[in-house]
């Protein structure tokens, strides 16, 4: 992020060429009744731009989706240990007894092939049955954040519009940035009202499917709020980082969306827009989150409280029960939820430090300080709100392993596109190698002329972002670069997917300690299984002859 602070770079020459042009590049008008602008205006948000958008942030991508990897890899390490230490290897497979839920509902039962007991059974083609139906309805939650997101894409265009027309120099000056903050605002509040709906509608579907273990019913409630979690916090960002300004035509032909002009990038690129996208969804989120664990369960202790002191009187000696035993106190707590929400919040977290990092290198630390804060507040919550929870044995972390892998493998992708198609890397060096390796004329580079139909219209000469002929039509520079980034996805991908593999085989999943302590432990049951047998065979031909001998 400091990267381009200490050291100088040829773009020094773009930002004077931006900063310094006055009225030399007029701007064609990013919608209807917007006004032509100058690209001096964008100075502030091209400085601040060019704190993520260098060739630093390859190197960082690159090493984001490394640590992802290696932490990964460590964590398996950590997580057999754990299995070991606390005797849950075959918990899953072996020991995990049915639901007490799925026990009382199973309309059958079945002799256990392993255990040979006799235990409820729920048929697994009218389980295939409801997971199918419940993924239908999951497709149509999702099919309804699409429509929030479309509604949001409206929402801006229409607000960019109308602020243009409010006759306020000022205001008009930053209509594109006032629709954008404020688009990004009310999507988080449409994000964070469908989440919860979603998470009873998840808890619904998941108790239907009629899971036979704790361990799967969790794996199938996690599977289902995690995607549509995903699209629900990603779509927004996604849709800036690949799609924003990708449709919108040219001068003259743009193209509409009901009956609205499809969005360009603000003034500052898409890439500041993705930024602050992701800052207002992330931050915004970890302070509510923040503010909910302060308050919420503060307000619930008192409520439960309050129910239980008009149920029972308190003696004048002691009017807050501090004499009564401590279990009944503890009663007086929370009851214990799980640790659902928190894995939730990490896993939508670490999605955010690694899928879009390549656009806003500050994630990672604004993740750091918030899980210092996190640590406290959680710490205050289970201890002093919320009763001592029950003892539970676990394999593992289950399916979000798995969702970490997915995600671990998506940033990579992710990144690659964004340092491809939304940062301007690549373009400045095709500029450096091809035309000046200062950099000087850059900006003019990139800029294409609105074709003369549209100068006639409308009396006026202006400039476009695109590599376009005056017709219209793509010019060679845009299909040399598409070339570029094409390839440079394609090294970029195969490059770090190969050091993740090295270091997938030169970290080993299980402790070489713990590997040596599980084989030991399966021969000496093996060698205790076959003198077991052979005291067997001993035992029967003494007992059969003393049988025979009378």
């Amino acid at each position: 992020f400091l990267f381009p602070t200490f050291v100088s770079s040829p773009c020094m020459n773009c930002r004077e060429e931006i900063c310094n042009s006055g009225g030399k590049y007029q701007m064609c008008p990013l919608c209807k009744s917007c006004p032509y602008w100058n690209i001096s205006t964008i100075c502030p948000m091209f400085k601040a731009g060019r704190l993520f958008d260098h060739g630093g942030t390859v190197f960082f991508s690159i090493f984001m989706s490394l640590w992802a990897v290696t932490f990964l890899e460590y964590w398996k390490r950590m997580n057999a240990t754990l299995t070991y230490r606390w005797d849950c290897s075959d918990f899953e497979d072996i020991e995990e007894r049915p639901r007490p839920q799925f026990t009382a509902m199973a309309p059958m039962t079945t002799k256990n092939p392993i255990t040979g007991e006799e235990e409820p059974y729920f048929p697994r083609q009218n389980r295939f049955r409801r997971i199918v139906a419940g993924s239908m309805v999951i497709v149509m939650m999702i099919a309804v954040v699409v429509m929030f997101l479309i509604s949001i894409i409206l929402y801006r265009a229409i607000i960019a519009v109308v602020v243009s027309r409010s006759g306020n120099f000022l205001v008009v000056a930053s209509a594109s940035r006032i629709a954008s903050i404020t688009g990004s605002v009310v999507n988080l509040i449409f994000i964070l009202i469908l989440s919860r709906i979603y998470l009873a509608l998840a808890h619904f579907l998941t108790k239907w499917e009629m899971h036979r273990t704790q361990t799967m019913y969790e794996d199938a409630f996690t599977f289902k709020v995690f995607v549509f979690e995903f699209v629900n916090f990603y779509s927004s960002p996604i849709y800036i980082a690949f799609f924003k300004g990708r449709f919108v035509g040219y001068p003259g032909h743009y193209n509409k969306l009901l009956g609205i002009r499809n969005e360009d990038c603000g003034p500052g690129g898409c890439l500041i827009e993705l930024a602050q996208e992701l800052l207002v969804i992330m931050v915004g989120k970890q302070i509510i989150n923040n503010v909910q664990e302060i308050l919420i369960p503060k307000v619930k202790t008192w409520w439960h409280r309050r129910n239980l002191l008009s149920k029972k009187r308190w003696t004048k000696e002691d009017p807050e029960g501090l004499m009564n035993p401590l279990w009944e106190r503890d009663y007086e707590l929370l009851p214990y939820e799980g640790l659902f929400a928190e894995y939730l919040e990490m896993v939508l977290q670490f999605g955010f430090i690694t899928i879009f990092v390549a656009a806003c290198p500050l994630a990672p630390l604004f993740a750091l300080l918030n899980n210092w804060v996190e640590i406290r507040l959680d710490a205050q919550k289970f201890v002093c709100e919320y009763r001592r929870p029950v003892v539970e044995r676990a394999q593992g972390i289950g399916i979000w392993f798995n969702i970490l892998e997915v995600i671990t493998h998506l940033a990579v992708i992710s990144n690659a596109f964004l340092i491809a198609f939304t940062c301007d890397f690549l373009p400045r060096l095709y500029y450096q190698y091809t035309r000046a390796s200062n950099l000087q004329g850059y900006v003019d580079f990139t800029l294409a002329y609105a074709p003369k139909s549209f100068v006639l219209e409308n009396n006026a000469t202006c400039r476009y972002r695109a590599y376009r002929e005056q017709s219209g039509r793509y010019s060679l520079v845009y299909w040399n670069l598409l070339a570029i980034r094409l390839g440079f996805i394609i090294v970029f991908e195969h490059v770090v997917f190969f050091i993740a593999r090295l270091i997938d085989m030169m970290v080993p999943d299980i402790p070489e300690t713990v590997a040596i302590k599980v084989k030991r432990e399966q021969y000496l049951a093996k060698q205790a299984l076959a003198e077991n047998k052979a005291l067997v065979e001993a035992i029967e031909p003494a007992s059969m002859a003393q049988q025979q001998g009378p």
